[in-house]
């Protein structure tokens, strides 16, 4: 058994330019069949650096307070306090915050430490070969990323 307290658990550094890191709880707790954050998004901000796939990882979001939009390529939904919203492996998604209120969120993913980075997809064409979705290659420290296309292996900075 092990227990924590959400609040001592330290914000991990998101990659992405002005995107607020979560704290991982599955980390503290030392899960290995899931992945369990905490984020508080202020109006304005994201959970992710925008939209974007993970093929090999299904996510659940718990929304604790606020209101969550998350943008998809069906549409917008809205997600409210004591809502969730699922999203299976490659379907692409964005949550952010359009309210003037933060939101407070639980991201589970699964399966969790098994999830490869190198897996996550972005909806951009390759500027080389055409391809029609760019990888997310993060440095070591996962203090960075570029794009890489799975098809070709050309590169190129994120956009701003």
């Amino acid at each position: 058994m092990e227990h924590v307290d959400v609040e001592a658990v330290e914000p991990f550094v998101h990659p992405s330019p002005d995107t607020p890191g979560g704290r991982s709880i599955s980390d503290a707790l030392g899960t290995t069949e899931f992945t369990l954050n905490r984020y508080e998004i202020a109006p304005g901000e994201g959970f992710s650096g925008g939209m974007h796939a993970h093929l090999d990882q299904e996510e659940v979001f718990y929304v604790l307070s606020g209101t969550a939009t998350f943008d998809t390529e069906d549409g917008r939904v809205e997600v409210g306090a004591g809502e969730a919203i699922r999203f299976e492996p490659g379907e692409y998604q964005h949550g952010h915050n359009e309210t003037d209120d933060p939101v407070v969120a639980l991201a589970i993913g699964a399966p969790g430490t098994r999830h490869d980075w190198d897996d996550i997809r972005v909806p951009l064409p390759c500027p080389e070969c055409g391809h029609e979705a760019l990888g997310v290659a993060f440095a070591d420290d996962h203090a960075s990323f570029e794009l890489a296309c799975p098809e070709c292996d050309a590169t190129m900075d994120p956009p701003e």
